[in-house]
């Protein structure tokens, strides 16, 4: 699938100083991204004004205090420096694990992780973050370490083993997870775990949310498998959520909480989180108001898909028929396909012998009175 590029992505190219005349021949341009091309081509668009490091000014308290959650830009274009990998000589990667660059990975990661306590989808020490900064590493969140009160100095480096490679703080138990899901999925530069109240409430059920309901969420999520529950921190747990991450960039993990996978940045992530929480939340609520819940039609979810298609975000269910598109028989009774079903265990799919006999007779005496 193509990478998409946006108006906005585009801009914070050009803002950087990057060439974007001669971007790669597998890029798909958004027709506003494209219209901004031209006209900067010709004169028209001017060009934003390049700083150093397109970073906002931190804060006079943030400054004092060492603390910089809040300052990070996190709306950029996420693209990790595969200069760097796990092979990279220590000194070198001390260096880079000190540089103006992931110093703004490391304030990005404290930027959510406030405002994952700020909403509640975190309480003492849980959720985690990472974000890939390298070919085979990434930076991640402490363990033991409230997401809301995280500084810059608390974030670690991490090989995608889980080896600890920089950082006076000992990673987070679940890296593992991330790192999986990093591994499986190429295009995932950033990962976000947390404990959403409703989204866990569908966690603890086992149950994946209704589809066919909220525009939004078909759009940038799509369905929402559920992982079967491991130990938390396990090998066992990352390998059950790497295994969905092909074709879903949010997953449910039973009994315990979410975990979402962006190829854009770590806000993207977030964002991620935020949209299944809201939309986990109203169908609760929903349902509670006495009547049969509606949804949209198939038709409709299959205008959502080619959407979603355009912007490079996978989807389990391209390619499905129309009428399985909005099935959504594990929560309620769902529309019915007409496509055959597939036999059940142990079954042959042939007729039984008395439905045969009697079918050779018939032909047979079809046939005599031809002759």
């Amino acid at each position: 699938m193509k990478n998409v590029i946006s108006l906005k992505e585009v801009e914070e190219m050009v803002r950087q100083g990057k060439d974007v005349a001669n971007l790669p021949a597998d890029v798909l341009l958004t027709p506003s991204a494209r219209d901004y091309l031209r006209d900067l081509d010709s004169g028209v668009a001017k060009k934003p004004q390049v700083t150093a490091a397109a970073v906002p000014a931190k804060p006079a308290a943030a400054v004092a205090s060492g603390d910089t959650y809040g300052s990070a830009a996190t709306g950029l274009l996420h693209v990790p420096n595969m200069k760097y990998s796990s092979k990279t000589p220590k000194a070198e990667l001390e260096a880079y694990f000190n540089s103006p660059e992931i110093n703004l990975f490391k304030a990005q990661i404290c930027d959510i992780g406030r405002r994952l306590w700020e909403r509640g989808y975190v309480d003492g020490n849980g959720g985690n973050i990472a974000i890939k900064v390298g070919e085979d590493i990434a930076v991640c969140t402490p363990t033991l370490v409230s997401k809301g009160f995280m500084k810059t100095s608390d974030v670690c480096l991490v090989d995608f083993e889980g080896n600890q490679l920089a950082g006076t703080n000992k990673r987070t138990s679940e890296i593992l997870m991330h790192l999986q899901m990093m591994k499986r999925q190429p295009r995932a530069v950033a990962t976000v775990h947390c404990h959403p109240p409703h989204s866990t409430a569908f966690a603890v059920a086992q149950v994946e949310p209704p589809t066919c309901m909220i525009p939004e969420i078909e759009v940038m999520i799509g369905t929402v498998p559920v992982a079967e529950y491991q130990t938390p921190g396990t090998p066992e747990m990352g390998k059950l959520v790497a295994d969905l991450v092909d074709k879903h960039n949010t997953v449910l993990m039973g009994n315990h909480g979410a975990v979402a996978w962006s190829h854009v940045n770590v806000e993207d992530a977030y964002f991620k989180m935020e949209i299944l929480e809201a939309y986990c939340h109203t169908v609760v609520v929903a349902m509670q108001l006495g009547v049969p819940l509606k949804t949209f039609s198939p038709a409709h979810l299959k205008d959502l898909i080619r959407i979603k298609t355009t912007l490079g975000i996978p989807d389990s269910r391209v390619g499905l028929k129309e009428c399985e598109l909005c099935d959504n028989s594990e929560w309620r009774t769902g529309a019915v396909c007409d496509a055959p079903s597939k036999p059940a265990a142990g079954e042959t799919g042939k007729l039984n012998p008395d439905a045969e006999k009697l079918v050779q007779a018939i032909t047979e005496q079809i046939l005599s009175k031809l002759k």
